[in-house]
């Protein structure tokens, strides 16, 4: 098979969580452990740190990815869903798997895949250990894909586990309460593997406590030992903080170049992260690496639609925040622009509380819904009608670009255009 008929057959043959939603979930790992010994168990063969969260796990983990790539160790990133090109899944000190290697992998493993009867997921992360494991990686990054207690990627050999935060997210799967999505997360610390947790919330810290405690890791809350104190400059395409652990300084006047505000509290997770490798001799950085690998994130692992700028004039942001609390950081942040109108294009995916999010967008914009190109997009007749109960106004298009298109055309120089709502609208315009 070339390999536009290898993504083909991934996409069209199997079901994939990202394009048909619930029938692709499994609830166990049969099939990844029976893929994994079928390939030769590659997990055992590198250094993991797990990354789970509901959100900033991908911009931790391409953070981590970019800080280790600066220290000089060979980095495998395994990351999703991907934006512009499946490719993006698997990278290796940035760069991503190649065409060939992807095609080889199902040319070499199709009658496996048949057997097993391996989900699109399934596939993917085998594809990405194989891969770190044939090219003898130093450390791998990984991102789950939901939950942690069964995904895929829950097979792995980790030095360090990382969750992000929790928030309500994919609840069909997860869960309906916090405690439950917690619990589900907590699913990818190991016995006797320090574990991160970035954010401490009432409902969760006893969930983690209590994980930890049964697998005799040791447990970090990183916001008791971490400070980002940020800086006032007038750059206003920059992100300037000081980063205090444990009430020492240890990095001033860093520069981060993702300009979300919730990239403080990534980069808080990421900062109590290092100090845990280091403490525990798995790391060799020193601070100007670190710096290094903070401040060339983007360049070395080309992480995209997160507070993007696509245009200063108008202000033009793209960014993939898609449930409640993605949303209400975004909307906090756009509240502190000075702007004459907003104009929001925004599209949704069907296995979302449309109505929920929708309330928490700003009434004052003019909003262009869309759909987008994958099977389970909402429709963007029907975003508007819900749309307009949540008292937001509006005009429907057929696509993303035509939507974003039509925004531009009326956006002023003084105004702002913000693209979101889903990781797929955004993937459609970056």
């Amino acid at each position: 098979m070339t390999y536009k008929e290898t993504l083909q057959w991934l996409y069209d043959q199997l079901p994939m969580y990202q394009r048909i939603g619930q029938a692709a979930y499994k609830a166990n790992l049969d099939n990844t452990d029976a893929l994994l010994e079928a390939l030769g168990h590659p997990e055992r063969k590198f250094k993991a740190i797990h990354i789970a969260g509901t959100n900033g796990k991908g911009s931790v983990s391409h953070l981590l990815a970019s800080i280790l790539q600066e220290a000089g160790y060979k980095t495998g990133l395994y990351t999703s869903p991907h934006l512009k090109d499946f490719r993006e899944r698997i990278k290796i000190n940035g760069e991503m798997i190649s065409e060939a290697q992807v095609v080889n992998f199902i040319d070499q493993f199709q009658p496996i895949f048949g057997h097993i009867q391996s989900s699109f997921f399934e596939m993917t992360v085998a594809m990405a250990y194989h891969h770190f494991a044939h090219e003898k990686v130093d450390f791998v990054v990984l991102e789950t894909g939901m939950g942690g207690r069964l995904d895929s990627t829950n097979r792995c050999n980790p030095v360090l586990t990382v969750i992000t935060n929790i928030g309500f997210d994919h609840t069909q799967f997860l869960g309906d309460t916090l405690e439950k999505i917690a619990f589900e997360k907590a699913g990818i610390i190991k016995p006797g593997i320090p574990v991160v947790v970035g954010k401490r919330q009432p409902q969760t810290d006893d969930v983690f406590k209590q994980k930890a405690m049964q697998s005799g890791s040791e447990l970090y809350f990183a916001e008791d030992r971490v400070d980002l104190r940020k800086m006032q400059t007038a750059d206003t395409f920059k992100q300037t903080c000081d980063i205090w652990i444990e009430n020492q300084l240890f990095l001033d006047s860093v520069d981060l170049p993702l300009l979300g505000n919730y990239q403080i509290e990534n980069m808080v997770t990421v900062s109590q992260s290092l100090a845990v490798l280091r403490k525990q001799e798995i790391l060799a950085a020193d601070p100007e690496q670190i710096r290094a690998g903070i401040e060339n994130v983007i360049v070395n692992t080309g992480l995209q639609g997160r507070w993007q700028i696509l245009h200063k004039n108008p202000l033009t942001i793209a960014d993939t925040a898609h449930n409640s609390d993605g949303i209400k950081m975004v909307v906090g942040q756009l509240a502190t622009l000075r702007y004459e109108k907003l104009h929001m294009v925004f599209g949704m995916v069907n296995d979302k509380e449309a109505f929920t999010i929708l309330q928490l967008l700003p009434k004052n914009a003019t909003y262009y819904f869309c759909k987008p190109d994958i099977p389970r997009g909402r429709d963007e007749n029907q975003l508007q009608e819900e749309a307009f109960k949540a008292g937001l106004n509006g005009k429907s298009y057929h696509s993303v670009r035509q939507a974003y298109n039509a925004a531009m055309n009326n956006a002023g120089g003084n105004d702002v255009v913000y693209v979101g709502g889903s990781t797929f609208v955004v993937a459609e315009v970056v």
